[in-house]
């Protein structure tokens, strides 16, 4: 899940691949490094942050092409030797992702001479792509890059230069994201079109097995036969101005912020409130398919599986279709039983999520229809399924999933109507009732971002506990499970979401005066029996933080203190509470003076295995 750039141009290499290095910082922050061509190969690189990057680059350093790279560590501890980009002689190269069988290849680079000056797997496609040119004499820079890609396994997205070929950058990507970008004053490369908004909004995404060959006269896209190939060009409708910080202190409070115009964006378009149904004509399934459907299986990873823990009540209550929700990462390697009447939906804020990605491949090897909901156009989901649920949220910088949470739920909210509705489970007047409602979410999640003081008064209260419980019932009990991980993500206290009806099965063992206990109490069907989860976790001395409506006077005689959502529908009240309990995460980390973008050891694409 690193960030790698590349730019061939008129413009100052330097500037333009340090600026773009700073907008892809949330995919890995461990160390960074660039490589210049200036006559020779110019490399800085070192442990930390962009900005400490920029402090050892030589004032007035100037070139025209370059590459860049920013790290999340995964072969090699954060060290300034096992920062990209790694060079073998006249060879530099960048990398995003994983070479599987790197330790094979390195030990027979070794017997062949080779040393190595990192503990990365990065370092064994220099020396391959090194030895390929010496051996081959004909071999074009693109010749060699293609010819490596059949002995290395894994995921790479990579870049390179060579001092033979000084105008050329190549590049080749499988399984890890790579976009191109056509600007007047040059041409782009990145793992994310967010690093050269500033500069074009003309983009090109590369295929799996695909090879870019970048000069300062055109870009160039070959399949790895070694065929020329015709590529559409995309326009990114985002701006530069989309992933700033518009005044907000970090990514992730603008973005909270931003959840009443995302949320509007996501179901813009897909609501007849008339009629009281979801036009969804993106799903691409016929009336006959949705109604044969056996059963849906969810994958997804994070807070998105937490997403589709929701969505497996909503299938099941609006749709009346049993629904399983799988992690993607362990999919794969049990046995699933699958069939061609079983509709598998990959969840993905990036689609570039390398294990549902894997879980998806593994389950339309059964026949199933799949399909995606993301929120990046041309991400590598959006080529393994038959359709793509797009969520519009915008980019989304900030480590820790915030809006884009909140759309993927008013997706799965729209599929599930649209589903029921076409299976006959709901009435008009049922879906209307929640169509209507989902219109009003926006503002109702802007009345609790006006009132988020008494969010921030009771996050600062509890910053220093070291653990917290969330409980929920029914739908509440995946929104639990969102809490905790936000909180845990960006505070690092240990944080456990449980259903509230588990705790006497063993975690009330944990309970004490110095555990805050933060209970999901909005009404709904199974609001008495929260109310006697609450009495439970009272009785073993916690001190409890309820989440519950506007009208609900009752609540303030079990808890000590109450954070508020708009009354709304019982099946929307996920949406509201998640809000509370992201601005809970959000003033909790500030409290403890976290770094909330970027916290410790995650990165924001998760494009490894």
């Amino acid at each position: 899940m690193c960030g790698i750039v590349g730019y061939i141009g008129t413009e100052n290499a330097v500037d333009i691949i340090i600026s773009s290095l700073k907008k892809l910082e949330y995919r890995g922050y461990d160390s960074a490094g660039v490589t210049i061509f200036n006559g020779n190969l110019e490399t800085y690189k070192t442990v930390g942050k962009i900005s400490e990057l920029e402090k050892i680059i030589p004032a007035g350093f100037t070139g025209h092409i370059g590459i860049g790279h920013t790290r999340w560590a995964t072969h090699g501890k954060p060290e300034t030797r096992n920062a990209h980009p790694h060079l073998s002689s006249n060879i530099a190269v960048v990398h995003n992702g994983i070479i599987e069988n790197y330790m094979h290849l390195k030990e027979k680079l070794m017997q062949q001479g080779y040393e190595f000056s990192s503990d990365t797997d990065t370092e064994v496609i220099a020396h391959l792509l090194h030895k390929t040119m010496k051996n081959e004499k004909t071999y074009s820079l693109l010749d060699a890059v293609r010819h490596i890609m059949t002995e290395i396994e894994g995921s790479y997205a990579i870049a390179v230069l060579c001092t033979d070929e000084p105008d050329h950058i190549v590049l080749a990507r499988k399984d890890s994201p790579l976009v191109i970008g056509l600007g007047n004053n040059g041409y782009f490369a990145a793992s994310d079109v967010t690093a050269f908004l500033r500069y074009t909004k003309n983009a090109v995404y590369v295929n799996d097995k695909e090879l870019v060959l970048i000069s300062p006269t055109g870009v160039e896209f070959y399949n790895n036969d070694g065929q020329r190939i015709e590529k559409k060009v995309d326009i990114i409708e985002w701006n530069e101005e989309a992933a700033e910080k518009a005044g907000y202190e970090h990514f992730m409070l603008k973005e909270i912020h931003e959840q009443p115009i995302s949320i509007q964006d996501t179901y813009a378009g897909k609501i007849s409130e008339l009629e009281g149904r979801v036009i969804l004509e993106e799903l691409k399934m016929d009336e006959d398919q949705l109604r044969n459907l056996q059963r849906v299986t969810i994958i997804a990873c994070g807070t998105s599986w937490n997403a589709g823990c929701v969505g497996k009540y909503l299938f099941e209550n609006l749709a009346g279709i049993h629904t399983d929700v799988e992690t993607a990462s362990e999919f794969r390697y049990g046995d699933p039983i699958l069939c061609g009447q079983v509709l598998t939906l990959a969840i993905t804020q990036s689609g570039e999520t390398a294990d549902t990605l894997a879980a998806i491949r593994s389950s339309r090897s059964y026949g199933c229809k799949a399909v995606a909901i993301t929120n990046v156009v041309g991400s590598t989901i959006t080529r393994e399924t038959d359709s793509v649920l797009f969520t519009h949220a915008g980019p989304e910088i900030g480590v820790a999933a915030t809006k884009t949470f909140t759309a993927q739920l008013i997706m799965l909210y729209l599929m599930a109507i649209h589903i029921g509705t076409v299976r006959g489970r709901l009435t008009p007047e049922t879906s209307r009732d929640i169509l209507v409602g989902i219109k009003q979410l926006p503002g109702q999640v802007q009345k609790i971002l006006n009132n988020k003081d008494a969010i921030k008064k009771c996050a600062e209260h509890y910053a220093k506990v070291q653990d917290y419980f969330f409980i929920g019932r029914h739908l509440n009990y995946p929104v639990s499970l969102e809490g905790a991980l936000k909180l845990k993500e960006i505070s690092y206290i240990h944080a456990e979401g449980y259903a509230a009806g588990e705790l006497k099965h063993g975690p009330l063992a944990l309970i004490s005066s110095a555990t805050p206990v933060v209970a999901i109490a909005t009404k709904g069907h199974t609001y008495d029996k929260v109310l006697s989860n609450i009495k439970e976790v009272k009785a073993r001395s916690a001190e409890v933080i309820a989440v519950a409506n506007q009208s609900d006077t009752e609540i303030t005689k079990y808890v000590d203190m109450v954070l508020r959502i708009p009354d709304c529908h019982e099946l929307l009240s996920p949406v509201l509470s998640s809000v509370v309990l992201q601005l809970l995460a959000y003033y909790t980390a500030l409290a403890r003076d976290c770094s909330i973008d970027k916290p410790r050891n995650l990165a924001k694409s998760v494009t490894v295995e």
